[in-house]
């Protein structure tokens, strides 16, 4: 069998080979001369970005991108004007989620800059296609103090202007001569499997300048990589050796349906990451339930009682928030682990035995199902254990109690509507994670790679308007204060909803630092009326102060044909389900004392 076996720091990995289907370049009909004359570098740009597929821009306007902007505006990419640039860049990122659609973020120079770069690391780590495109001073003012001035002598050029960490691929388009280039480079980039973030700079002077360089329209194809058929045929034998359980990520979504094929004629129990509810219906008597942050105890009692041979991980890091790193996780035999990007199986566990395929999970899990025989039960005769749900009746006095507005959430929204349900970084998504059970994919979206508070309460924004629908945020009050965007979605009459978990305080951190045994930390906000707030701003709203009344607001929420605001006044005392994520910072407070 053609297959390499490396091993480095205590780690066995088993890499089999793939085949990536390439990119298919082709040139269409060069624009005229007369036409090349009379255009601009930012009208060249903005033709580019239709040719690459990008039909939504989302920023902030300044004096440093004003030419670019204008020309935005006057194309056929619909422009969305928000009120920050980290908005505007988290609305981008959800819309591309929603369409699947390259998106645009642009921005004016420094602050404005600077300001979306937040953004940008949440796309890198979510796995969007993002084209950023900023302003930068020009050539003959840098080094002189000029206004918001963005060149090597205000800010660090590495990683910022040039690929690495953070940007796939980034430039500064000095010279129209370079556009051909960039043309090709950003095809490549958006043709690739996983996400693709790019930057491209243009000082103000260029952006006006008119260009003679004639640019060819650069089609692409997606690329798929997949595995050998060697390799698919070990995975086969590896997996008919005893029971294995299927561990699901947000990398497999576009894999649903063969993958509750393959568990079916497998009997595999399935377990999945937070990012990963409803790839997997959560109702289906082989779901374990939802690992790591706020996840489900059941899963633990399946691998410490049960204790598959071993899991298939498809589509997931295996980070921290979505395992913890807890040796339970690991089975007796190790992983056999897919993702598109080679550098994730093995990377969680350096120490357990991984066979790693690159192969996009879709791809991979077809070519199994072809190879594996039918049906091949390996499930055991015991009953596998499932997540507890508890209900809890609504009552008529005191705050409302996270887990009944959870529950009115799900009766009313995710049952009987199809909006996308969101939950922002925080108490929220804890909640929202461990209560909600979702059955199809695509409905549910949180942000727990970079994390960043901000990315849903404005995301949402960019979701409801990339569907053309619904979608709901779950936030809380500290978030919701921060950047909600509620102006812009009343100005556009997107219909996002925010549900605010209204509780006067950081709540999180309070619960966390109470748990760790901290005190003396400031986590409390003064109370904020959001329905007021989203009034003002053009929106509607309703305060629900007592749990009998969650499920008629909810209701109006989702009729209303306006943005609007559920403002909900929680008990702050009911402790969220993040005892992981606290075990979690007192053992590396742990580590940090005894180093």
């Amino acid at each position: 069998m053609n297959t390499q076996s490396l091993t480095q720091k205590n780690k066995k990995v088993i890499v089999s080979p793939s085949h990536t289907v390439p990119l298919l370049p082709s040139l269409n009909k060069q624009p005229s001369q007369s036409e090349l004359s009379q255009q601009t570098v930012s009208e060249a740009v903005v033709n580019m970005l239709e040719n690459l597929g990008v039909r939504h821009a989302f920023g902030v306007s300044g004096g440093g991108i004003a030419p670019l902007w204008t020309t935005l505006s006057r194309s056929s990419i619909q422009v969305l004007h928000f009120r920050h640039e980290a908005g505007a860049a988290f609305a981008g990122v959800e819309s591309y989620f929603a369409n699947n659609c390259p998106i645009v973020v642009f921005t004016t120079t420094g602050p404005g800059l600077t300001n979306a770069l937040t953004g940008m690391f949440a796309a890198r780590w979510e796995g969007a296609k993002v084209i950023f495109i900023s302003a930068s001073t020009p050539a003959p003012q840098r080094g002189r103090w000029a206004i918001q001035e963005t060149s090597a002598y205000t800010m660090p050029i590495s990683g910022i202007f040039t690929s690495g960490s953070l940007f796939h691929y980034a430039t500064t388009l000095e010279n129209d001569a370079e556009l051909p280039e960039i043309a090709c480079r950003l095809a490549q980039g958006l043709g690739k499997p996983g996400g693709f973030v790019a930057h491209i700079s243009i000082p103000t002077s260029i952006q006006s300048s008119l260009s003679q360089v004639p640019l060819s329209r650069v089609a692409f194809s997606q690329s798929i990589a997949t595995a050998s058929e060697e390799a698919i045929a070990e995975c086969v034998q590896l997996l008919s050796e005893g029971p294995f359980a299927i561990w699901v990520g947000f990398g497999a979504r576009h894999a649903a349906k063969e993958i509750r094929e393959l568990a079916q004629i497998t009997g595999a129990a399935v377990m999945c990451s937070p990012r990963g509810k409803g790839i997997f219906p959560e109702d289906h008597s082989q779901f374990l339930g939802v690992t790591g942050f706020a996840g489900h105890p059941s899963v633990l009692t399946y691998m410490q009682e049960q204790q598959p041979l071993r899991v298939l991980v498809l589509g997931t890091r295996l980070s921290e928030f979505t395992s913890f790193w807890r040796p339970a996780m690991v089975p007796a035999r190790g992983f056999i682990h897919v993702d598109i990007d080679p550098e994730v199986p093995g990377a969680a566990y350096p120490s357990a035995e991984t066979l790693a395929i690159q192969s996009d999970v879709g791809a991979f899990v077809k070519a199994l199902l072809k190879q594996m025989p039918e049906p091949l039960d390996l499930s055991t005769s015991i009953l596998l254990p499932h997540r507890e749900c508890i209900t809890i009746e609504p009552s008529t006095e005191g705050a409302v109690r996270p887990e009944v507005l959870m529950e009115a959430i799900q009766k009313t929204i995710v049952e009987q509507s199809d909006a996308v349900v969101m939950a922002e970084s925080g108490n929220s998504f804890a909640w929202a994670i461990h209560t909600l059970r979702f059955i199809q994919q695509g409905r549910f979206r949180i942000s727990n790679g970079f994390g960043a508070m901000g990315h849903l309460v404005t995301g949402v924004v960019g979701c409801a308007f990339g569907r053309n629908g619904k979608a709901v945020a779950i936030v809380g009050d500290g978030a919701m204060l921060m950047n909600s965007e509620v102006s812009t979605a009343a100005k556009y009459q997107i219909r996002a909803v925010w549900i605010v978990l209204n509780d006067a305080r950081y709540n999180m951190c309070d619960q966390g630092n109470s748990a760790q045994g901290l005190k003396g930390a400031d986590t409390e906000i003064p109370r904020t009326d959001f329905v007021n707030l989203a009034r003002s701003m053009g929106a509607d709203g309703i305060r629900v102060e007592r749990e009998s009344d969650l499920e008629a607001a909810l209701e109006k929420a989702l009729a209303s044909p306006a943005p609007f605001v559920v403002d909900v006044i929680i008990d702050p005392t009911r402790p969220a389900p993040i005892g992981g994520r606290i075990q979690g910072l007192i053992s590396q407070r742990s580590k940090e004392v005894k180093n």
